[in-house]
Formats: C-alpha cells, structure tokens, sequence
C-alpha cells in the first residue's frame, strides 16, 4: 500500500452527491453511445476520416462507462475499495486513458473539420481512411504509453479503517511519478484547447467572409467545432483549474489543512470530466450531414414517424386510379 502519511479527508457530500451523479452518466452515457457505435458499426455508408475519430472515441468512452458503477460504489461505501489492488490500478488506468482519448480525438475531428473548410485544397485531405486509421493508432500508442505508469505501482492506502484508491494522492516528499500524473493532467488539456480555439476561430472567420454557403457546409463545422468547444470548457476546463490549484499548494505547503478545499474542488469537479462520455453523442450529432440525417432517419422509423420526403411522395397507386376513371 502506499504511504499512509498522504492527506486524506472525509468529505460526506462527496459520498452523497457523487454516486447518483456517477450513475446517471452511466445509463446516460451508455445509452447514446451503444446508439453511435450501432449507428457507426451498422449504418454509415460512407466513412470519412471524422467518422474514423468520432468511432475511436465512442468506443473507448463505452469501455470507461463501465468504471462508473464501480466508483459510485466505491462513495458509497464512504470511499472504500474492497475489489483489491490490481482492479484499482486498471480503474485508475482506465479512468486517465478515457480522459485523454476524449481531448485526443475531439481534437483530432476538430483538425479535420478545420482543414476540410479553411484549406480545401490540402494534400492531408486527400489521404483518406487510411491516414485516419494511422493517426487513431498513433494516438491510442501516445495515451497508452502516456498513462501506463498508473499500472505499475499502487494507488490506495489505508486511513481510518478504510481503503481510498486514488491516483491524485496528495502525499509529502519528491514523488516523480506523481509529478508527472499533475504535468500530464494539465498539459494533456491545454495544449488540446488552444488548438480547439484556433480551429474554432478560423472556421468561424471563415463563415463570416465566405459570400457564398448553399449548402450550409461552413455553418454545419462552425457548430460542429463549437460543439467541441463546449465539452471542452465543460468537461474538462474545471477539473484542470482545480488540479492547478491544488498542485501549487503543493509547492508552498505541506501541511494537510491547507488542502482540504482545493482537493474538494477537484473531485467534484472530476465528475464533469466523466459527463464527456455523455455529452460526446451530440457531438456526433453535430459531427455531419450523413450522421444526424441518418439518426433522424432511425428515430423515425422506430417511432413509426414518416420523415419529410415521405411526408411529399405521391401515392403509388394514383397513376392506377388515374387511368381507371379515364
């Protein structure tokens, strides 16, 4: 086990507010993923390099949504871990991969969308499937490799009779692997968003000075690219601030009483990271014409709903009932 001198609080509103919330991100998330993958999976005719990302994506948050139960039991039980030292490390794993594999490949289909509008013309956009699939492996080896030190040693240690299994341990003396996990935390965030920023700027600018969008294709990236925005400031943006503020304590202070809010800010905020998983569906709503014309598609059929073109097609025995009274 680790260091039993690393902080530790008891926080009952975390035990009671994190488990439903836990929960709901799961049914909810599980739900509109299990429908993209279907969709992805069964009923998309043409790929393109997004739909490659935006596939890479929903699986690896339908494997992580999986974790979720697990937490909220782990609250529930006033944070106990009672499933041993190896699930721990693979939960923790699993947790952080998910984390940069939602920035990684939102980031990867706001590039794309960012090349396809503002230069059309670019060599990258003519490389097809098989470019999608390089850098989708390139980046499941960068994540990997980038958060596989969380297998290689153990996350909990006991405190009052309780086992916490935590990979955000707040624990005195020079740790250089959990310096890396708060370097990692940060900068696996905000390398990504200026990124998202100025491909957001650009295609936006670019739907200003464009005379001429018949077919709303400009318009579409624009709310496609703020889409990823939003998940960006909403999922991510909290816990990173939160994360920062507890890493510079840590570098004015040892004392445990001077963590208490920040590492509250923090595992609160950790939640919103997970709603990614839930809210990453209606990006791929936004993602394309094919992708929401296909949903809207499936939706109606499942409701027995008759979509527009049905809705002005022509009975098709009225040139028979034509010709019969002529």
């Amino acid at each position: 086990m680790a260091n039993v001198s690393c902080c530790a609080f008891e926080e009952p509103i975390l035990d009671l507010v994190l488990p439903p919330v836990l929960l709901l991100e799961f049914v909810f998330g599980l739900l509109g993923n299990a429908v993209a993958l279907w969709m992805f999976v069964f009923h998309m005719d043409t790929w393109k390099p997004n739909s490659v990302y935006l596939t890479h994506l929903a699986v690896a948050d339908t494997l992580v949504l999986f974790c979720l139960p697990f937490r909220a039991v782990y609250y529930l039980r006033g944070k106990h871990w009672m499933y041993g030292d190896i699930l721990c490390r693979i939960l923790l794993f699993l947790l952080a991969a998910n984390r940069a594999a939602g920035i990684f490949f939102l980031t990867a289909v706001a590039v794309d969308r960012y090349l396809k509008i503002v230069h059309p013309l670019s060599r990258i956009n003519r490389l097809g499937l098989r470019y999608a699939l390089c850098v989708s492996c390139g980046l499941w080896v960068l994540i990997v490799s980038m958060t596989a030190y969380l297998l290689t040693e153990p996350h909990f240690f006991l405190q009052n009779n309780r086992t916490q299994c935590e990979s955000f341990n707040i624990c005195p003396g020079n740790n250089p692997m959990a310096t890396w996990h708060n370097v990692f935390y940060v900068i696996q965030y905000c390398i990504p968003v200026v990124i998202v920023s100025f491909c957001t700027i650009c295609v936006t600018l670019q739907l200003k000075t464009k005379t001429k969008d018949t077919q709303g294709k400009i318009r579409r990236a624009v709310n496609f690219i703020l889409a990823v925005a939003l998940v960006f400031f909403f999922c991510f943006f909290p816990s990173s601030m939160s994360r920062i503020s507890v890493w510079v304590l840590q570098a004015k202070h040892t004392d445990c009483s001077y963590f208490r809010e920040a590492n509250l800010a923090f595992y609160t905020s950790v939640c919103f990271t997970y709603f990614n998983s839930v809210l990453n569906p209606l990006v791929y709503y936004f993602s394309s014409p094919s992708f929401s014309g296909l949903f809207q598609k499936q939706f109606n059929k499942l409701f027995c709903r008759k979509t527009p073109e049905e809705n002005h097609r022509p009975p098709e025995n009225t040139n028979v009932a034509t010709a019969s009274t002529g």
